[in-house]
């Protein structure tokens, strides 16, 4: 990838939303809400406390996290959709 987030910023792409429900029922594109799932594709190298000690980021590329529905700014690089938003706006991390 030819971009680097910084400071506490965390590059993500989107994990596609399922197509049918559990019950078998197709969700057609137009009703579909974007997922508020996604892969950590990039992070900046954190944030500088009071003393001047780099705080590394809790969320590390590959991790799935979990985001909230209006966080982040959308942008497009090499062609692929990302967000770019700060770590606290990270709600969690899925464990495998």
């Amino acid at each position: 990838m030819s971009f680097r987030p910084l400071h506490d910023r965390v590059v993500v792409r989107r994990l596609d939303q399922e197509e049918k429900t559990k019950g078998g029922i197709i969700i057609p594109d137009t009703v579909k809400e974007k997922p508020q799932e996604g892969e950590v594709v990039a992070v900046g190298p954190g944030v500088r406390d009071e003393h001047g000690r780099l705080q590394p980021l809790d969320v590390k590329v590959g991790d799935r996290i979990l985001f909230g529905k209006w966080s982040g700014t959308e942008i497009k690089v090499d062609g692929v959709d990302l967000l770019v938003f700060k770590e606290s706006d990270v709600i969690g991390v899925f464990v495998r």
